[in-house]
């Protein structure tokens, strides 16, 4: 006897249509809004202000040789005419991480706080993490029709994972003396939640942030499939194409921008003050023996 998953699935799907197609038209309205909203934000910024913004934060946040890389890099895009469409992705890359984030943080606290509900979010999580990205294209388009919306939702669902992970990770691992301190002073659940687990687990947390941000990067760019634009229309022209050199520009521009991102929301995380001094200080510093040792990244 044969058990037909794919027909069971259908059926779920034609039913979701027939019944609950208002509720989807707010759902794609109100994601459709902070999408757009971030869009035209991003894409109205002048190119050279865009470009100082992001060479300030990675000064900032880096130092000064990662924010010469950051406007050459920048710079190089602007002149392959890649600007605009790079900040459409931003805005998907945001909007997505931001959904996200609001969906994965209070589920990795849940996680956290209740086994019961760990070993019930864990298999959906390998599920999601294990599934090919084209599949949730699928759905995603016949929910939602073509555009940005459908890319964003397709891309939440494949980046959330880390952001649920590494949240409840980070609170499971903070240290069992930080608890029973906080109980000792009268601390309420939330208080201890807010006051002592989180920050402690923070670098834990932006970890799975930096890496959900990584996988919306990659997923936006598949999403182009479903017209979610962006450097991703580039890359996609490339193949249809056979274009070497368009494909090659689109893909430089995604890297170009994962480095910076990467890069900047890593330095959110660290508690070492070593990571946002200047380069050279970062480069050449002397170990606890006062011996001179290169660091590392």
């Amino acid at each position: 006897m044969n058990f037909d998953i794919g027909d069971g699935i259908d059926t779920a799907v034609n039913y979701v249509l027939d019944n609950f197609s208002p509720a989807l038209d707010f759902i794609a309205a109100m994601i459709g809004f902070v999408t757009t909203g971030i869009q035209n934000i991003l894409v109205s910024i002048p190119m050279p202000l865009g470009i100082a913004i992001f060479v300030a934060l990675s000064l900032w946040r880096v130092g000064l040789g990662f924010g010469i890389l950051t406007g050459i890099g920048l710079w190089l895009v602007s002149h392959m005419g890649l600007w605009s469409p790079m900040m459409e992705t931003l805005a998907l890359v945001i909007a997505s991480t931001l959904m996200a984030m609001l969906i994965g943080l209070p589920l990795g606290i849940a996680m956290a706080r209740k086994d019961s509900v760990a070993a019930i979010v864990r298999p959906i999580l390998d599920l999601m993490q294990t599934m090919p990205a084209f599949v949730y294209l699928i759905p995603a388009a016949m929910f939602f029709g073509l555009g940005a919306v459908p890319g964003a939702i397709a891309t939440v669902i494949f980046a959330m994972p880390p952001v649920v992970r590494l949240t409840n990770l980070g609170i499971r691992q903070v240290h069992e003396e930080f608890i029973e301190a906080g109980n000792a002073f009268g601390c309420t659940s939330a208080q201890l939640l807010f006051k002592v687990q989180l920050p402690n687990a923070l670098p834990s947390i932006m970890a799975g942030i930096n890496q959900t941000i990584m996988l919306s990067l990659s997923m936006v760019v598949i999403a182009s499939m479903i017209g979610a634009g962006g450097i991703g229309n580039t890359v996609l022209t490339g193949i249809q194409r056979l274009d070497v050199g368009t494909g090659f520009e689109g893909g430089l521009a995604v890297v170009i921008l994962a480095v910076i991102l990467d890069r900047i929301t890593q330095s959110l995380g660290q508690k070492d003050a070593a990571y946002k001094a200047p380069f050279w200080k970062v480069l050449f510093r002397k170990n606890e023996r006062g011996e001179l040792a290169t660091a590392t990244a």
